[in-house]
């Protein structure tokens, strides 16, 4: 039989064989007739999922589609990665999130877009939220229908920039400044390897190989560039030499910058680290950077006054942050390899570029001046040696010859 009632049960029960598997579940009515379709449309819904026909869903709001997308997301990303996604809806949720997603349109998506550059956001950033959309529109079947009217907005890949020597002095000054006792070697060692921010505040003592002068990044933003080994310089290396002597009781499991709050002792301010964990990465050093920008601003303003007068100091003070981003190190670390000659393959590995983007992050990452420039189309024709010498035609000397004036 197809249903049947267990002894002292008032409710139906199914009962069948489906694809030889034994399919037993309540019905959740007394009526037997009403048991009997509800049999029947499961055995339905059973043989249209084996022949792998979709069941359409029904209309749903934006908002309700969205959240059902981020919770079977959160068992793929990463935590951070989540909160990136979660960023993004707050901006998409607020214009789109009460439309039904089948009545959403490519001029909705249009309209967001202008609204959001309006509001001065990147367009890179404006990117990454109608991204996060089209996942979701997506995952309900209705992006092919969007996908040939919707453009996505056009990014500048040339955004960084590379300091100058001149700059990396003001700036590292600036950070020696700073109360945060840990911003001289987290800089330091941004500029001489070129590593992302994330990957020097999550970087751990057992990655360091002080003997072998080298060590092993952690978990970075790609692939190619989680766990490489990449060598110190003189100068990364004699920075991280020094902090370590801030730690001598680290272990391998310890971050080489961990949290630590910062106070002031003595009747002289004098900063002071408290509240050290060392098995807990260093949180935000927004704060501690955007005060060494400001500080290495204020240092190149006065190094190019001759004189130090009231009136150059007030107009110091008056100064913007030195024009640097934290990734901007990056660049300048990139930079100075390619212009000082690296191949763009060693330049990749120490800074993790997979092989297929090397060449074109290449190109985004290298800032050459003019000068630089220069000197490299100087080595096309060999100057300075006796094959770059001048050849001069014949003719053209007879001509200019006859144009010279008496």
């Amino acid at each position: 039989m197809s249903v049947f009632r267990y002894k002292g049960s008032k409710v139906w029960t199914m009962d069948f064989i489906f694809h030889g598997q034994r399919i037993r579940e309540s019905t959740g009515t007394r009526s037997k007739t009403l048991a009997l379709k509800i049999e029947d449309k499961r055995r339905r819904a059973l043989e249209e999922g084996a022949a792998g026909i979709r069941k359409a869903q029904a209309p749903r709001l934006l908002s309700v589609a969205a959240d059902e997308w981020l919770e079977m997301k959160k068992a793929s990303l990463a935590p951070r990665s989540v909160q990136i996604e979660k960023s993004n809806l707050a901006h998409v949720l607020p214009e789109l999130g009460r439309k039904l997603i089948c009545d959403i349109e490519a001029r909705d998506i249009a309209r967001y877009q202008q609204k959001r550059i309006g509001e001065d956001a990147s367009p890179k950033t404006v990117n990454l939220e109608i991204g996060t959309l089209r996942a979701i529109l997506k995952r309900a079947g209705q992006w092919a229908r969007l996908q040939p009217e919707v453009t996505m907005l056009t990014t500048h890949d040339d955004i960084g920039r590379a300091i100058s020597l001149e700059e990396e002095s003001a700036l590292l000054k600036g950070c020696a400044q700073s109360r945060s006792r840990s911003l001289v070697p987290f800089v330091t060692l941004a500029i001489e390897t070129g590593a992302r921010y994330g990957t020097i505040r999550t970087l751990q003592w057992g990655n360091i190989d002080f003997e072998n002068r080298c060590l092993k990044w952690g978990k970075d933003k790609t692939a190619a560039g989680t766990g490489r080994v990449i060598p110190l310089s003189q100068r990364a290396f004699a920075s991280l030499n020094f902090w370590a002597t801030h730690f001598p009781e680290r272990k391998p499991e310890h971050y080489v910058f961990p949290a630590e709050r910062y106070g002031a002792g003595g009747d002289v301010f004098s900063p002071k680290a408290y509240h050290v964990d060392p098995c807990k990465p260093i949180g935000d050093i927004k704060e501690a950077w955007e005060a060494a920008r400001l500080r290495a601003a204020k240092i190149l303003a006065a190094k190019d006054e001759e004189e130090e007068t009231e009136g150059g100091a007030a107009q110091a003070e008056r100064l913007e942050p030195l024009a640097c981003r934290f990734h901007d190190l990056r660049h300048t670390a990139v930079s100075r390899m390619l212009n000082a000659g690296v191949p763009i393959a060693k330049v990749a590995k120490i800074v993790g570029w997979s092989t297929a983007t090397m060449v074109r992050m290449a190109a985004r990452y290298g800032h050459f001046s003019l000068n630089e420039l220069r000197g490299a189309v100087e080595c096309i024709s060999g100057a300075g040696t006796e094959t770059g010498s001048l050849v001069k035609s014949p003719v053209l000397e007879k001509e200019a010859e006859a144009t010279r004036p008496n």
